[in-house]
């Protein structure tokens, strides 16, 4: 097989292949992002029809992009505790949580899964920023007993309703035993991987890090193909389309450096993303706790956008922000939108705007300057579909009964 056999698609030295690259590109890969430096393929040619494989069915994501920062040795419950703003004595060996990684003027510089592998074993299954460095330069002058590398583990997703199906055909029925946000290590024909309840999609749905991974990645991929054929698995790229209705934040779009988990709702509302009790003296207590103190000026908030149909996100539809303005005004735009699209299911254009905190409350209406023109827009609650996350949670055991 030639290494680029579209010629659209120009392939770079100094840009990493993911451990799964020459297996995800078998199936005709349209579009390619960078991401954490790594190539990731973005769509395979109908990012709607990808979505509805992936609310309907099961689908194989590559995702080896999500570089795994590994943080081991005597010290490193203290410190991996001191990087994150969430108490991580409320995390226990084999749980996963959706953290964090703050800067000390409270900025977002990373936001991943955390893995707790052991009582001083640490995965960070990164988004795209770089976290290596600060983190082995936060050990530099921590004092701490820590070792902070790159593992040889990449992950694939398993996502859809009949995911679990998929799952208990490679693992057996005790995956089933995994609850939500929880991990598992698993063998699968001689490879050592983890298995974790977690994903990009508010769906029910997998995450499989394999060790070794640039040795078996490959082998990985055929074998979850394989064991998901008889249940219509479809490879996709990321469906930004369900994550934006599932209300799931992006990293350089939605949060970054720039912004604190006050103005993103992980502050007043989700307060044990950000714990300012705990006795850890994380990187950056005190700037956060100022924020909690004094207020913050503007919020993310979810919007419907009106005029004719945006795009999938996916297929580059928004490649810059659009500008938001005070409705009637002319002026200077006063906000963002930092990621939209057209719902399949909702029938109506749905996304995040960073605005002012006078026009963060529901049913205020504002206006939106997108391709086309400007167009009004009205702030609504998110996450968009199933609020209340009731679909990547449900009990496997009960599911199988009912099935």
């Amino acid at each position: 097989m030639a290494v680029n056999e579209n010629p659209e698609i120009l392939l770079y030295p100094r840009i990493r292949k993911s451990p799964f690259f020459y297996a995800s590109r078998r199936h005709g890969v349209a579009k390619y992002s960078v991401y954490n430096h790594t190539y990731h393929p973005r769509h395979y040619g109908d990012p709607v029809a990808e979505y509805w494989h992936l609310v309907n069915g099961v689908t194989l994501w590559d995702v080896g992009v999500e570089r795994q920062i590994e943080i081991t040795g005597p010290d490193a419950f203290a410190f991996t505790n001191m990087l994150v703003p969430r108490d991580l004595n409320k995390c226990a060996v084999g749980q996963c949580k959706y953290v964090f990684i703050t800067a000390p003027d409270g900025g977002i510089i990373n936001d991943p899964v955390l893995l707790r592998l052991g009582e001083n074993h640490f995965w960070l299954s990164l988004a795209d920023s770089d976290v290596l460095l600060w983190a082995q330069g936060l050990a530099y002058n921590s004092g701490m007993d820590v070792t902070i590398r790159e593992a040889d583990v990449g992950p694939v997703q398993v996502q859809g309703p009949k995911s679990r199906e998929v799952m208990v055909d490679l693992f057996g029925p005790e995956v089933m035993d995994v609850p939500y946000y929880y991990c598992r290590e698993f063998e699968l024909d001689g490879m050592q991987v983890v298995v974790s309840r977690t994903g990009y999609t508010s769906e029910l749905g997998f995450e499989i890090y394999l060790k070794e991974a640039s040795r078996d990645g490959v082998r990985l991929w055929d074998t979850v193909l394989q064991a998901g054929e008889p249940h219509g698995i479809q490879v996709i790229g990321p469906c930004h389309l369900r994550r934006i209705e599932g209300g799931i934040l992006a990293w350089g779009s939605d949060i970054g450096l720039d912004t604190n988990p006050f103005e993103v709702g992980y502050g007043y509302e989700v307060s044990w993303m950000v714990d300012l009790d705990q006795e850890a003296d994380f990187v950056g207590k005190e700037a956060l706790t100022r924020v909690r103190d004094n207020g913050i000026s503007r919020k993310l908030v979810g919007v419907e956008i009106g005029g004719e149909p945006l795009g999938t996100y996916n297929d580059g539809s928004m490649i810059d922000v659009f500008p938001v303005h005070e409705p009637g005004s002319s002026g200077a735009p006063v906000g963002k939108v930092t990621s939209a699209c057209h719902s399949p299911r909702l029938e109506r254009n749905i996304g995040f705007a960073m605005v002012p905190i006078h026009l963060a409350t529901l049913g205020t209406e504002l206006s939106v300057h997108r391709p086309g023109g400007q167009v009004p827009a009205v702030v609504v609650e998110k996450p968009f579909v199933d609020p209340k996350k009731m679909l990547p949670k449900q009990d496997l055991r009960r599911l199988a009964a009912t099935s």
